[in-house]
């Protein structure tokens, strides 16, 4: 149980879509909207794990051109994103949006996500300590989950509100939105190579 606590820590801790868009908002919009869009998250990172854990994303994935399409759609997204946070130069480049995002912008945010497939995938198909128990193993791997997942996305919403009161040098915030775009790439050939 402690290693799977571990790994979901690890695991969430990396930037990704959800966490750095996370604080992305926080940084543009605040605590309110924040919470609302990490909400949503939170309750389609659920509805993935629900579906990982039901056999359900297996299905959807096993059929080729669906599986295909969804990919193409993730990688292409997520490495907008990655070149839009590498060539935001000297301003920091959390994910900023135009218009108040929202419970349904998260929502949606995880179903295109392929960080939060493989990382669902990872941790309830693996790290097996109840195996007498499968219903009992997986309600305390989603407890457990949501028990690190929900306080670390509110850190990143945290540290996103609280960026803007910070005064740094240009070329450190350009160092900082290069790192993010190369942990986004990371994210995609992960994905891409768990899809594999």
């Amino acid at each position: 149980m402690l290693a799977f606590a571990l790994a979901v820590f690890l695991l969430i801790i990396t930037p990704g879509p959800g966490v750095l868009s996370t604080a992305g908002i926080g940084a543009a919009y605040g605590r309110g909207p924040g919470l609302s869009y990490v909400s949503g998250l939170c309750v389609g990172n659920f509805a993935v794990g629900l579906a990982v854990v039901t056999g359900l994303a297996a299905i959807i994935f096993s059929v080729p051109i669906v599986r295909n399409v969804l990919l193409v759609l993730s990688t292409i997204y997520l490495l907008y994103l990655a070149f839009k946070i590498a060539t935001a130069g000297a301003k920091i480049a959390f994910i900023e949006a135009k218009s108040k995002p929202g419970f349904m912008d998260g929502f949606i945010l995880q179903f295109i996500n392929p960080k939060c497939y493989a990382v669902n995938t990872t941790l309830f198909t693996g790290f097996a300590f109840m195996a007498d128990n499968l219903v009992m193993e997986t309600t305390l791997k989603f407890m457990i989950y949501n028990a690190i997942w929900i306080p670390l996305h509110l850190v990143w919403l945290w540290a996103g509100i609280s960026l803007h009161r910070l005064d740094l040098a240009p070329s450190t915030q350009s160092r900082i939105n290069l790192a993010m775009a190369a942990a986004m790439v990371a994210v995609v050939a992960l994905a891409i190579w768990s899809l594999l």
